[in-house]
């Protein structure tokens, strides 16, 4: 193979598996070789919690201006940590089909969320997570933790294995009676066995866009037109539908991706069904919505997002959720 796309990922085991796993589907589809380019972003590097950075945005920015600035042809992102807004010159040009949605808990000696004693320490650096969790089990203690998944699995006490590739947040180890995560990056990464419990949507609300990849290019194309063809023919249909609905509400709610908001749709049928919670972030106040309309294209997703929203909004949402 002559011909080869470079695509950019942050260094993080789970972004250099995301970011293989799909730099080889396109390869295969498009017959072009492959070149990854790792970038540091200001989120594997700085300190403190991920709400005081502004949010899992802080990841993407360093790899969207590599982008820019023709450093690769393509970007590969957990969808559910792009900002809402899309940058100029940038388009998410394939969402393939999405992962598990659910998040995970990983608990020590095998434990369910029910079975956790009273008081344990749960560790998650998402709002969102802190928030459904209290909400259920208001005796909790929720603890602030940054680091990769590896790092975060090891602070549950009884893990022990670190797997560490060198992010941030890594020094304390066996802390925590259980920590948070999301399904699709432990399964990506072959971590599934640390799953003790998949948390039931009716529990805990996914964050919009949770188990979806974006491969992000410039919006004059990546300069290979068999790869061009190759992201059209991988993105998924339904995945699209299903993420522009949940990020068209966070969108309306003017929610930043690290707020106390989830959101789900999915496929029944003709027509697709949105759901979505706000929260206090203190678990002392949630709102549950739902909404659902015939399938008709991506306009009609994000109209469904923005009327569940602001149906939300109409009765108070944004002051639960702190948003006001």
């Amino acid at each position: 193979m002559s011909e080869t796309f470079r695509v950019g990922t942050r260094g993080s085991a789970l972004a250099t598996t995301q970011t293989g796993w799909a730099a080889q589907k396109l390869s295969e589809i498009s017959g072009l070789g492959v070149q990854t380019v790792l970038v540091k972003t200001e989120g594997d590097v700085v300190t403190g919690s991920l709400a005081s950075l502004g949010g899992t945005g802080v990841f993407a920015a360093a790899l969207r201006q590599h982008l820019l600035d023709s450093g690769c042809d393509l970007a590969v992102h957990s969808l559910k940590d792009l900002p809402t807004a899309q940058p100029e010159g940038l388009v998410l040009s394939c969402i393939p089909q999405r992962e598990d949605v659910r998040d995970a808990l990983c608990s020590h000696d095998g434990l369910s969320l029910d079975q956790l004693p009273q008081g344990a320490k749960v560790g998650t650096g998402s709002p969102r997570r802190g928030a459904q969790l209290l909400a259920h089990r208001p005796d909790l203690e929720i603890v602030d933790i940054r680091g990769n998944v590896p790092t975060r699995l090891g602070r549950v006490k009884g893990i022990g294995e670190t797997l560490d590739d060198g992010s941030v947040g890594r020094a304390t180890q066996g802390d925590l009676d259980a920590v948070i995560l999301a399904a699709a990056g432990m399964r990506r990464l072959g971590l599934e066995k640390y799953i003790t419990e998949y948390l039931d949507p009716s529990i805990m609300l996914p964050a919009p866009g949770q188990g979806a990849l974006a491969l992000e290019t410039r919006s004059t194309g990546t300069g290979h037109a068999a790869l061009d063809a190759a992201l059209a023919s991988f993105d998924d249909e339904a995945t699209r539908l299903q993420v522009v609905a949940e990020r068209s509400l966070l969108a309306t709610l003017e929610a930043g991706c690290a707020a106390p908001i989830g959101a789900l749709a999915h496929v029944e049928g003709n027509e697709l069904v949105l759901q979505a919670v706000a929260c206090n972030p203190d678990g002392s106040q949630t709102m549950r919505r739902s909404a659902r309309s015939t399938i008709n294209g991506v306009e009609s997703a994000q109209q469904l997002g923005r009327d569940l929203a602001n149906t939300m909004i109409a009765d108070g949402a944004a002051v639960i959720a702190g948003l006001a």
